[in-house]
């Protein structure tokens, strides 16, 4: 499970400064009296920025693993939040997703390039509109756009500061901007009349 490591710290500086080296987690999310053998776990490297990694925990009773996550990197996607932005910024300005796409990933196939960008551009839009709901004081009548979400708060990039937004429905959010749970598809279940795996029968006689 993925948590807010809140440090005010773009990419590089956290990378620079080795936060990760920071971050605490006092008591375990599942049993916060404890007895379930909390304890820190090996941290885990990301491909981007480089040098970066994650600070994690292991609940021993739980099964699960905990990292702290800052608001400055993308959930589930290899980057920052800022790099994120700027992919979805670049579509809403552009004249089409195709366009985008040859400037944004110009050393792909255009299938390629549209699956990569429209996978950034439809979760971080689902986010804002999320958002606008859960904050209606703020986001009333604002548009689901990286630009109206700048404009509406006056600052750039404007992603990391929505995750650190207080009582920000993180968990609800999907990725890479929340921190919600990856639904994992149910495996398929064999049919009971499926026969064993092995050689063909013999043909029937006639």
């Amino acid at each position: 499970m993925q948590l807010r490591f809140q440090t005010g710290l773009t990419g590089e500086e956290y990378v620079s400064r080795q936060a990760w080296r920071d971050a605490t987690l006092e008591r375990c999310p599942l049993h916060p009296h404890g007895g379930c053998g909390f304890a820190r776990h090996t941290a885990y490297a990301r491909v981007r920025p480089p040098g970066a990694r994650i600070a994690r925990w292991y609940c021993r009773a739980g099964h699960c693993t905990f990292s702290l996550l800052p608001e400055c990197l993308a959930a589930r996607l290899s980057g920052t939040l800022a790099e994120v932005e700027a992919v979805v910024a670049t579509v809403e300005q552009a004249r089409s997703q195709e366009a985008a796409a040859d400037v944004l990933r110009p050393e792909i196939l255009l299938p390629g390039a549209l699956r990569w960008l429209r996978r950034r551009v439809q979760r971080v839009r689902a986010a804002l509109v999320i958002l606008r709901g859960a904050f209606p004081e703020l986001f009333l009548e604002c548009p689901a756009t990286v630009s109206a979400f700048r404009s509406r708060l006056g600052i750039t990039p404007v992603l990391p500061v929505l995750r650190a937004l207080p009582a920000a429905p993180l968990h609800e959010l999907p990725a890479p901007l929340g921190l919600r749970a990856r639904l994992l598809s149910p495996r398929p279940h064999r049919s009971r009349l499926q026969h064993k795996t092995g050689t063909d029968p013999p043909p029937s006689g006639g």
